[in-house]
């Protein structure tokens, strides 16, 4: 394989039995709709170059054993770019894809619009754009492969545009192409790194492991099971995700501040432990899309019995911004692949420093409320250690929570509502009492359903 690889290398690198789609005709004119002198011979000597006839080819291929969609850009061809011939066969791609109920992937790689076409190029992207949302609206997956480069309206639709974003090491990913920078610009923020540490792609894959992990992803999005020959799409139950078994102390507790050194203990099972034990593999999704990531809220998708199962789980940490953000993207791709969702509930708050008011806690907790609130798919919550007021509620599924017998719920820590009742420390122990936070009284008040989570 090339530096760079071509189309229809990177589609065998990742694909068996590649067969092309048929692609609509069009009457051109010469030199192309702006009659751009030498369009033509260019698309000629790219034609050559290269053995396409356009910057992208479009077909169906199976990944690890699951049909799909595959679409990808031949950069060798104008630089990959967008014109009215690609944007015929992008939505011939996408319309074949709905028709036949088969996830899009997209291996992208292109500098943006075709400047020979003008503004008829650029308009591509809405046509695009339009043929990703019917797709989306369809409950059919799109996973995006960023290769190098990922600039312009490619990246802006096909790429940060699919449900989930994996990248090529070292690919060069930005809106803005090398060429069309500011002088001062630090490239090192234009690469697929950089995007997955700003939380607007979920991962760097290394070419030898591509092909497994978009299968992985392909089979966990489309519901179809690890262990199947030929399943069909669309294999998702609405039945709820199963409540994890506990892996701490068995006993509940005798008093609330007992509870709260147990949830608070470093030796508790975390979120980590309960993944691993509940899912047979699992795959991540990262970052809120809009800059941020949250080490410390777990999302993704894993698969338990056959069944693929929708995950955010808080590890412990006060939830910053962009995890609530995350968790939300996650419930809400979920709900449109009719994935059902666990949430494992464990920080002592939502971050109050002053830059996660400026990253919106608020707004962002208040729009995961909303998805949970109104989620058609079901949520099933397990508490696991602490939860902390609303930053932990927020996550809940109200009437489907469950608690581990090491884990309590409060409407704020009980230190917290001592000192805002003017109490002296050695009160902090009888106000847990008086909170009711353990298992035993969340199960009595009706906010929890079951103590042990069984």
């Amino acid at each position: 394989m090339t530096e760079r690889p071509s189309a229809r290398e990177i589609v065998t690198l990742v694909s068996d039995d590649f067969s092309e789609i048929p692609y609509p005709a069009r009457q051109s004119k010469p030199d192309g709709p702006l009659a751009w002198q030498g369009y033509d011979a260019s698309r000629a000597r790219a034609a050559e170059r290269t053995g396409e006839q356009e910057s992208v080819i479009c077909g169906t291929a199976r990944v690890e054993g699951t049909r799909a969609v595959l679409i990808a850009f031949e950069f060798g061809f104008l630089g990959g770019s967008l014109g009215e011939r690609t944007g015929d066969r992008l939505e011939a791609a996408y319309t074949y894809a709905r028709e036949h109920r088969l996830p899009v992937v997209p291996l992208v790689a292109t500098g943006g619009s075709r400047m020979q076409e003008g503004m008829l190029a650029l308009t591509q992207l809405q046509r695009v754009a339009r043929q990703s949302a019917l797709t989306r609206e369809a409950g059919l997956p799109q996973i995006a492969v960023l290769r190098d480069p990922t600039t312009g309206g490619g990246w802006a639709t096909l790429g940060a545009g699919a449900d989930v974003i994996l990248a090529l090491p070292g690919s060069q990913v930005g809106f803005a192409g090398s060429r069309v920078r500011p002088p001062d610009a630090d490239p090192s923020a234009y690469t697929a790194e950089a995007q997955v540490s700003a939380g607007a792609a979920d991962a760097v894959v290394r070419p030898e492991e591509l092909r497994r992990t978009l299968g992985m992803w392909l089979r966990l999005l489309t519901g179809r099971s690890a262990s199947a020959t030929d399943a069909p799409t669309d294999g998702h139950t609405t039945e709820p995700a199963p409540v994890p078994a506990p892996l701490g102390t068995t006993g509940l507790p005798a008093t609330g501040w007992d509870a709260v050194r147990r949830a608070r203990s470093g030796g508790r099972p975390r979120a980590v432990a309960y993944l691993d034990a509940y899912f047979t593999h699992r795959a991540a999704i990262s970052g809120d899309r809009c800059g941020g990531v949250d080490p410390g809220m777990l999302c993704g998708f894993g698969e338990r019995g056959g069944r693929t199962i929708a995950y955010a789980a808080q590890t412990g940490t006060a939830t910053r911004p962009a995890g609530y953000r995350t968790a939300t993207r996650l419930i809400r791709l979920a709900e449109r692949l009719g994935i059902p969702v666990l949430t494992l509930v464990d920080t002592p708050g939502a971050a109050n420093d002053a830059e996660a008011e400026r990253q919106g806690a608020g707004a962002a907790i208040a729009d995961l409320f909303t998805t949970v609130a109104s989620a058609r798919t079901p949520i099933t919550t397990l508490l696991i250690g602490e939860g902390g007021s609303g930053g932990a509620l927020a996550l809940a599924a109200p009437g489907a929570t469950y608690a581990t017998p090491d884990s309590y719920f409060s409407v704020i820590a009980p230190e917290l509502a001592a000192a805002i009742l003017k109490r002296p420390r050695e009160e902090v122990e009888a106000t847990a009492d008086q909170l009711r936070i353990r298992p035993q009284d969340l199960v009595e008040l009706g906010v929890i359903v079951h103590p042990e989570g069984k």
